[in-house]
């Protein structure tokens, strides 16, 4: 990868970066808020726990890139003296907005690949499950211009096959049910993404230049949640979006049945029981090198 080379950028480049803006309606940054799940505490902390290994305190600012509506920039907002969060959707970054509270956040609408920040200013780049939306390349080369001598990056996603458990019902026959979901959407998948997104970051931690670098896949996060907060994170996915947009009858119509199946399957007649969620995280954590 070559970081030396001019920042100027090709106008064909340019609007590669501009093609997969997926997530601005002001409903879908709604359903963004009220569905996707934020990394476990455990998670964050181990970002934290790489930061503080390779460079060390003080945490000065951080930067959360493709934020969406802001729930893993808070997270991360506490243990630095100011954080700048990020997202390409005027919808999203007004939801992050309207629910933050912490005065050492600031947003900004912009695209991942040119971010309003200094060169060598910032102490961790993150990306929680955006990255695989950016130009990856592009994106790598600026986060390394911004990033401090020993600054980190961090880059979570989850992978889409979450499994449901539910007292004194069978998990297997619940999870197939849940397969069927995720089979139905796989043909409203964006090109984009490939067959699977874990790739896109295996790729990334490959190409990195980095010495000092660490992949972890299968982290697990369980999460208590009702079955029809279930049913919206699977349809705050991009894919089930693309349903939506293409045959709105089609998509209601899926939910509906996968919502009865699973209610069918647990014996119970309200949505709104509680199942627990698992969920696989997967991360890419590497330090910049101190003469890079």
């Amino acid at each position: 990868m070559d970081y030396s080379r001019n920042r100027a950028l090709s106008k064909k480049r340019h609007q590669l970066a501009m093609t997969y803006r997926l997530f601005e309606g002001k409903d879908h940054a709604s359903s963004y808020w009220k569905f996707r799940i934020s990394p476990s505490d455990n998670l964050i902390q181990q970002v934290l726990d790489f930061l503080e290994k390779h460079k060390g305190h003080p945490f000065e600012l951080a930067v959360d890139v493709g934020c969406g509506s802001g729930q893993g920039t808070v997270l991360l907002a506490k243990h630095f003296a100011s954080m700048v969060a990020t997202d390409v959707s005027p919808a999203q970054v007004e939801m992050a907005l309207q629910h933050s509270k912490e005065p050492n956040i600031t947003y900004k609408q912009c695209v991942a690949e040119e971010l309003p920040l200094a060169d060598s200013s910032v102490d961790l780049v993150t990306a929680m499950s955006a990255f695989h939306w950016f130009d990856r390349p592009r994106f790598l080369q600026e986060a390394h211009r911004v990033l401090k001598p020993r600054g980190c990056m961090a880059l979570l996603n989850y992978t889409m096959d979450m499994e449901l458990s539910y007292p004194d019902c069978c998990s297997q026959t619940l999870n197939q049910v849940c397969q069927e979901f995720y089979a139905a959407l796989v043909p409203y998948r964006s090109a984009h993404l490939g067959s699977n997104s874990i790739e896109l970051y295996r790729e990334a931690y490959k190409s990195l230049p980095y010495p000092d670098k660490e992949w972890h896949e299968c982290v697990r996060v369980k999460r208590p949640m009702s079955l029809s907060s279930f049913m919206g994170f699977v349809e705050s996915f991009s894919s089930y979006q693309t349903l939506v947009r293409e045959d709105l009858q089609k998509a209601t119509a899926l939910s509906q049945y996968i919502s009865h199946r699973l209610m069918s399957v647990m014996k119970v007649s309200s949505a709104e029981t509680e199942v627990e969620v698992s969920v696989r995280y997967y991360c890419l954590l590497a330090c910049k090198p101190q003469a890079a």
